[in-house]
């Protein structure tokens, strides 16, 4: 009897492509007005090249190599302290820098590589997955943007003919490729004059460049006014929470183990002054609420200490642009006493803010025996906190 011919193995049971990333940060970046390159200036609370790296890694985008310039390997680790990337120096040219880069890939070639600049700090998800799945049916994609203004073409300081906007667009980065195709057009491109970008390199080499749409938020910093920030100096949020109270838990307020008959039922340690606080500070950062972030249907948050939400809730206000200017809690309850532990409290919600404890308030009252915190059935707790501009 005839045997089957085999069968190829299914799209599905592929192993997914290996995606790496070249970051370059290597340039002076003079014109930015900063006391350092750009590229490891501040912006919204971190440096400028730690955005896009921390993207790309939440992403799965594995390994990242960052090209710097000569002599910045110190302030390179510090900018990405505690992020698994590579470091290497770049060339003169942009386009050195990157083919260093992809040289430094060879050893264990990837599938795919991105390549995006440093001084694109607003890099997000969609556009990597856009560009990822779009290297499946082409070798190279790029993200652009549509030209919104009409254009024309300058001659001496006059206007010499028009252009149609309609076939221009706006181009980005990262830059998509797959690797073994980008690292040939390198090679090929050696020496020749510099190039505005990588998908220029692959056109040369005869490569099909995909558009894929972009993002706004991956605006060039140039200038010294892009890092002129245009947020509010001032924002203030609200939060509120209550918790049963029950036999058999320890009570936790503000951080603080409290002696008391009763715990407070949750599903984390329930520490209803801090869930209220972490509401104050998100709200204020337009960030969501508690429960986005830590949904009690997760188990990772079963029993866990509520130091580790006001922490998360404070670095999503600093990557906003933002540090805590202050913030105010009122614990809800007739029993136990607040007043011995208020110190406490403050001293350690500063802790965990990184913050002055003249920042802190903790207050107390009852409600005269009405509603269930005066009934002795739960603990509530209201917050305000103000975030001030970085």
């Amino acid at each position: 009897m005839a045997q089957a011919a085999p069968q190829a193995p299914s799209s599905a049971s592929l192993p997914a492509p290996r995606v790496a990333a070249i970051v370059v940060a290597a340039g002076k970046g003079l014109r930015a007005g900063q006391p350092v390159p750009k590229q490891f200036a501040p912006w919204r609370g971190k440096p400028v090249l730690r955005h896009s790296v921390e993207a790309l890694i939440a992403g799965g985008v594995s390994p990242v190599i960052v090209v710097i310039p000569e002599r910045a390997e110190t302030v390179a680790s510090q900018a990405l302290s505690g992020l698994a990337v590579r470091l290497i120096v770049g060339g003169a040219a942009r386009q050195d820098s990157v083919r260093a880069g992809l040289e430094a890939l060879v050893d264990d070639a990837p599938d795919r590589v991105l390549i995006h600049d440093a001084a694109r700090p607003g890099l997000r998800a969609p556009v990597i997955e856009r560009l990822v799945t779009a290297l499946g049916d082409h070798a190279a994609a790029i993200p652009v943007l549509p030209v919104a203004d009409s254009m024309l073409v300058a001659a001496d300081g006059l206007m010499a003919g028009a252009a149609d906007r309609a076939a221009l667009r706006r181009v980005q980065t990262p830059q998509a490729f797959r690797f073994e195709t980008i690292l040939a057009a390198h090679r090929a491109w050696a020496g020749a004059a510099d190039a505005g970008d990588d998908a220029q390199v692959a056109r040369a080499a005869g490569i099909a460049v995909a558009l894929v749409d972009g993002d706004e938020a991956l605006h060039k910093l140039t200038y010294e006014t892009d890092f002129a920030t245009t947020l509010p100096a001032l924002r203030i949020g609200s939060g509120y929470d209550v918790h049963r109270l029950v036999e058999g838990r320890d009570l936790w307020l503000c951080g603080v183990k409290v002696a008391h008959s009763h715990g407070l039922s949750g599903h984390s340690d329930a520490d209803v002054a801090i869930h209220a606080l972490v509401d104050a500070i998100l709200g204020a950062a337009g960030a969501g609420d508690i429960g986005q972030h830590f949904p009690p249907s997760d188990q990772r948050w079963a029993g866990a200490a509520s130091d580790q939400f006001l922490r998360h809730a404070v670095s999503l206000a600093a990557e906003a642009g933002y540090t805590i200017g202050n913030a105010d809690v009122t614990i809800v309850c007739e029993a136990p006493k607040i007043g011995p532990h208020r110190e406490a409290m403050r001293a350690r919600l500063a802790e965990i803010i990184g913050t002055d404890v003249s920042r802190i308030s903790v207050k107390a009252t009852t409600t005269e025996g009405l509603d269930a915190p005066g009934r002795r059935e739960g603990i509530a707790a209201q917050a305000v906190a103000t975030l001030e501009r970085l």
